[in-house]
């Protein structure tokens, strides 16, 4: 549909549609430009508060995914008619506590009545216009960290369905509810070290997070948009405890199957890999954690600064020259 809509003619929009990423940048100086975003949840959580906290984290993913500060949000709720007010105090309270960790002004908002209760925020960043990390730029020979584990789609269906692993519920909860921001400003520390150095140009070439087309769709917007390939070693990927047995309960969200549908066609799997891994790899996710495309010979080191900064940023493919399909998973 984005396809048959007039594009802005503004030379002052340095990022849109066009390759799907993570926020939209507007330039409004030549030391300065907007990071800006919107997102919004149906409850993934059954207490109120967590809910917020996990919404709120989720919304400021994609502005620390593009390598901006968080500055000001406002909120997005809908709610039922005669729904507990307690409840919508309790779900603003856990959104505001997760925007103060980010440092990042709530100026208000907008509420409609929905018999469907939703929550989430339209948040707007600062970043420097020479600094923008996208989600293309991956170059062959880089390195692909992870920062967060995966599985909270399938963890969330068992919820529903009465049937969460022991120990899912709470791992899934700490995940989603943990701000990628520690590991954005590792990255940027990162970046200044190799500036100091005078190394010539940043050593991260490309920036996403996970969200809700899975940990393949969204390397699929990496490898594509960047004109390479990429090699994934399924038994390095990091998995939520609890996910893979979800998988296996096959507790399959409606947005898992219609990932797979869509970017399955780019994907090579070799017979050795499970299915339930298969399945985890198009699990959407909920505040998941940043892809990140680094100098193969900064991947080491990048690694120990995100651990410096209690992030434990795991290697789990490689880029390399064009191929079709885009993907291989061994």
């Amino acid at each position: 549909m984005l396809r048959r809509l007039p594009r802005p003619n503004d030379p002052n929009l340095l990022v849109g549609v066009e390759t799907s990423d993570d926020a939209g940048v507007y330039q409004i100086s030549e030391n300065l430009a907007l990071v800006q975003t919107v997102d919004f949840l149906t409850p993934i959580a059954d207490d109120p508060y967590t809910f917020g906290q996990i919404a709120a984290a989720n919304s400021l993913s994609d502005i620390y995914a593009m390598g901006g500060r968080p500055v000001s949000a406002l909120s997005i709720v809908g709610f039922p008619q005669n729904g507990d007010a307690a409840i919508l105090e309790q779900i603003l309270l856990g959104g505001l506590s997760k925007m103060d960790e980010a440092r990042c002004t709530v100026l208000g908002g907008h509420s409609v009545r929905d018999d469907d209760l939703k929550f989430g925020y339209a948040v707007t960043g600062v970043i420097e216009p020479k600094k923008i990390w996208r989600n293309v730029g991956a170059r062959a020979g880089d390195t692909l960290l992870l920062s967060k584990p995966l599985g909270t789609g399938v963890i969330a269906t068992a919820v529903k369905a009465g049937k969460a692993p022991a120990g899912a519920v709470e791992a899934a909860i700490a995940s989603m509810a943990h701000l990628n921001r520690a590991a954005a400003e590792a990255l940027r520390e990162f970046e200044a070290a190799a500036s100091a150095r005078g190394d010539s140009g940043s050593p991260i070439h490309s920036v996403t997070d996970v969200t809700g087309f899975g940990l393949l769709g969204h390397v699929r917007e990496m490898a594509v948009g960047s004109k390479v390939s990429l090699r994934i070693e399924h038994a390095r990927i990091p998995l939520l405890p609890g996910a893979l047995e979800a998988a296996r309960g096959g507790f399959l969200a409606g947005g898992l199957k219609s990932n797979r549908e869509f970017t399955e066609p780019c994907v090579q799997f070799a017979s050795s890999v499970p299915e339930e891994i298969r399945a985890l790899l198009f699990d959407p996710q909920t505040s998941g954690g940043l892809l990140i495309a680094v100098a193969k010979n900064d991947a080491a080191g990048l690694q120990s600064a995100l651990a410096a900064g209690q992030v434990s940023a795991v290697q789990i493919g490689e880029f390399a020259a064009k191929t079709s399909p885009p993907i291989r998973v061994d």
